[in-house]
């Protein structure tokens, strides 16, 4: 169990800046956490593969700084343990609707007496039988990050009581699922959008906790900042290496280069067909 990055700028108030790494290559596990950003947003509610490949990427960022934030689907409780065993430093838990939900969380990423968590130690988290049981499950408790997901309006109505739960560190908004299921997709500028936000920054706040969210750019990122939030999420590998293929096809298309666009193909076919089927209506 290494102490967390990321808890500790947290305790003392202090900004953390998380990154996404979609694609399994250790490399870039390893190069993103030499270079020391405080987390490495590991998704495995959307991403198909292993905890035993999520356990190879974790041994690849040990080498830096980076933290490993592992998301896995609603309800894993199970992966979540097995994820935490394997050396992940925090839980992002998703689409949760209620303070008993969010307790169920911490159940399974705390050992007792806070929780429910099994015990094994055989794997990197202990590490590998090395470490004293005591010591360990005391540094454990206080080190993991508890990180709840506030993802829907049923979430945003409960998000006082689910903030309330002992041992939830974060409270951290998905503005698209929340979006989509608010009937706003992706209108993060909606009325409903911005008081959510402020709700949430809220709510953390008289609670003692911590929020964030997704922040696209450093202007966003600096009125998130203002109103308090810590946890911070941008960037993320598949986006950039998108728009450095793009970038390389508008040069070279001044040149005369063309390309068999497939995706802008795609869609703008479907463009044309969500116009037409609006204009139906």
């Amino acid at each position: 169990m290494r102490f967390s990055r990321v808890k500790a700028k947290l305790r003392r108030n202090e900004p953390a800046l998380i990154t996404t790494l979609h694609y399994t290559d250790p490399t870039l596990y390893e190069m993103t956490s030499l270079m020391g950003f405080d987390g490495i947003w590991m998704d495995l509610e959307h991403h198909a593969y292993s905890v035993e490949t999520a356990a190879k990427l974790m041994c690849a960022a040990r080498v830096g700084a980076s933290d490993i934030i592992a998301r896995p689907a609603k309800g894993e409780y199970m992966r979540m343990g097995r994820l935490l065993e394997a050396g992940a430093q925090g839980i992002m838990y998703p689409r949760c609707e209620s303070a008993e939900e969010a307790a169920e969380v911490v159940k399974w990423a705390k050992f007792a007496p806070i929780g429910e968590r099994g015990l094994d130690g055989a794997n990197a988290d202990a590490p590998y039988c090395c470490m004293p049981m005591k010591p360990y499950l005391k540094m454990a408790n206080e080190e993991t990050l508890v990180i709840i997901q506030i993802e829907s309006p049923r979430a945003l109505e409960n998000v006082e009581a689910i903030a309330k739960v002992p041992g939830v560190d974060v409270l951290m908004i998905g503005p698209g699922d929340l979006s989509v299921l608010a009937g706003i997709p992706y209108e993060f500028d909606h009325p409903f959008m911005t008081d959510a936000i402020k709700r949430v920054a809220k709510v953390a706040k008289d609670a003692g906790i911590h929020w964030g969210m997704p922040s696209g750019t450093p202007e966003h990122t600096c009125k998130l900042l203002e109103l308090g939030g810590r946890f911070i999420c941008h960037g993320a590998d598949i986006i950039m290496v998108k728009r450095g293929l793009e970038q390389i096809q508008q040069n070279y298309a001044a040149l005369g280069f063309t390309f068999d666009n497939r995706i802008a193909a795609m869609t703008a076919e479907l463009e044309k067909s969500s116009e037409n089927l609006y204009a139906k209506k």
